[in-house]
Order: structure tokens, then C-alpha cells, then sequence
């Protein structure tokens, strides 16, 4: 009888609910005519992978997107280009992970994602509550922060090794199907639900 210590969670599609076509409408409309291209909801292209690997700071993303409207783009614009992503910010699900957390489990977020999206999640203006995603886990893996993405080895290993988690009393959530089959080949026990989906019970048959 295996026993779960440890739950990773994805952040977009599992902790927030996200839709990438709102997102490719919300770039267009600062000017990002090829926003459709290079947006995907699990892995990015160009300077959108380039500032989610880690290879540029929000600045230089802020600068090389500039180039690309052929206009000068203020902080906050290319902030709520990627903040189209979110259509929600469930709370029962942000107050489950402090249930874990209280019944001894650590939590964790493994994530593809950038200082833009990082910068308002760990914020007071995240939720309802006025508390930021930092309070909801023990620690946040994001991957410009790592400088590696899903479903690369690297970013499994990092935090296999940051962690100390032993994979197979672990429990992995993410709702893309790559990031699923590698964590399934370091021996994690996974789980994909849909993007929004209550996921809580079929966690808790997990656990």
C-alpha cells in the first residue's frame, strides 16, 4: 500500500481555469496580429516560449513584442494579453490545497508559465480573499524561474531534487497529456483532469 506525502499541481488548467482563444483576442487587440501563431495553450512558440524557458526577463518581452505591434507597449498591456488566459480563480479549489496542507500533505505548483502571469498570481489582487498563490502551497515551481519547461526532463528533475519528493508518493496534476506521460515515466501516481474541472474527488480516491 503506496502512501501520498506530496501533491504537484499544475497552475493553468487545474489551480485557475484558462482559454487560449481569449487570450489570442486579448494580444490582437494591443496589436498582436500574429497572437493566433504563436500562443498555445500548453507550450509556446518564439519570444512567448523564449520569457516561459527563462531566455528573456519581462523587459526584453516587453521590448521585442513592441517590435513586433510596431508600437510601444506599456507593462500592463502585455500583462493583460496574458492575463486573457484566466477565466477564473475558483476559490474552493485554492482553499482545498490548504486542507491538504493541514492534513500533512505537501503542496506544490509545477508550472509553464511567466513573471507577467507569476507577478499577479502572487499578488493580493490574485483572489476574492486578497491572499496570494504563495499562501496556498509550500512552494511554487514556475518554469522561467527554473529556466526549463514541461514536458522537458529538467524541470521534473529540479524539482524531484529541490524537494526531495520521492516520485510514487507523489501525486501529479496537470491537464496536458505530454506533461502526463513523463510523469508517469519518473513514477509519479498522476492525474488529468479537464481545464475547470472539480478535480477534488478523484484526487481524494488517490490519496
Amino acid at each position: 500500500m503506496r502512501q501520498i506525502k506530496n501533491v504537484v499541481f499544475d497552475f493553468g488548467g487545474v489551480i485557475i481555469d484558462i482559454d487560449r482563444d481569449r487570450a489570442v483576442k486579448k494580444f490582437v487587440e494591443i496589436g498582436v496580429k500574429d497572437a493566433d501563431n504563436l500562443l498555445d495553450k500548453y507550450h509556446q512558440k518564439g519570444i512567448f516560449l523564449e520569457i516561459e524557458d527563462g531566455r528573456i526577463d519581462a523587459e526584453s518581452f516587453r521590448l521585442k513584442l513592441s517590435e513586433i505591434c510596431g508600437k510601444e507597449l506599456t507593462y500592463k498591456e502585455v500583462e493583460l494579453g496574458w492575463r486573457g488566459f484566466v477565466t477564473a480563480v475558483e476559490q474552493y479549489k485554492l482553499d482545498y490545497l490548504n486542507i491538504l496542507r493541514q492534513r500533512k500533505y505537501n503542496v506544490y505548483i509545477l508550472s509553464n508559465t511567466n513573471p507577467y502571469i507569476m507577478g499577479w498570481a502572487r499578488s493580493r489582487e490574485f483572489t476574492s480573499a486578497g491572499r496570494p498563490l504563495d499562501d496556498y502551497v509550500d512552494k511554487i515551481y514556475a518554469s522561467y524561474e527554473v529556466k526549463c519547461v514541461k514536458p522537458d526532463r529538467g524541470i521534473f528533475e529540479y524539482m524531484i531534487k529541490d524537494a526531495a519528493l520521492n516520485p510514487s508518493e507523489t501525486v501529479f496534476v496537470d491537464d496536458g497529456a505530454s506533461n502526463i506521460s513523463i510523469g508517469k515515466e519518473f513514477g509519479f501516481v498522476t492525474l488529468q483532469p479537464a481545464n475547470g474541472e472539480d478535480w477534488r474527488e478523484k484526487l481524494e480516491k488517490l490519496l
